[in-house]
């Protein structure tokens, strides 16, 4: 789990990772995120803005983490969904986290 969570903040280092359900689901339309992580204490509504979309897209996801764990990975404020845009980083993310949980969507 760890080794994700410091994934995730080097995907925000090297500029390759969109934070917050508005600038991932703007990101998933423009066809540049390849990975979805969703807090699973995101609101309903927040969930079902990008779940459907995702879906649509077949793009991997995962939903885990709290808002505050994705937060301090990415060195920000409690955030409800994160979005891989480094294809490389996203393959390696979906590795850890079958590592964790073979759930992973």
């Amino acid at each position: 789990m760890r080794a994700f969570l410091e994934l995730l903040g080097l995907s925000r280092r090297a500029g390759a990772l969109v934070s917050g359900t508005h600038a991932v689901r703007a990101a998933v339309q423009e066809g540049s995120v390849h990975r979805a992580i969703l807090a699973a204490d995101a609101a309903q509504g927040q969930r079902g803005k990008l779940i459907p979309l995702l879906d649509a897209r077949r793009i991997p996801y995962y939903i885990g983490f709290t808002r505050e764990e994705l937060g301090a990975a990415t060195g920000r404020s409690p955030v409800s969904a994160v979005g891989l845009t480094n294809r490389a980083l996203a393959e390696r993310a979906g590795q850890l986290l079958m590592s964790i949980t073979p759930e992973s969507r």
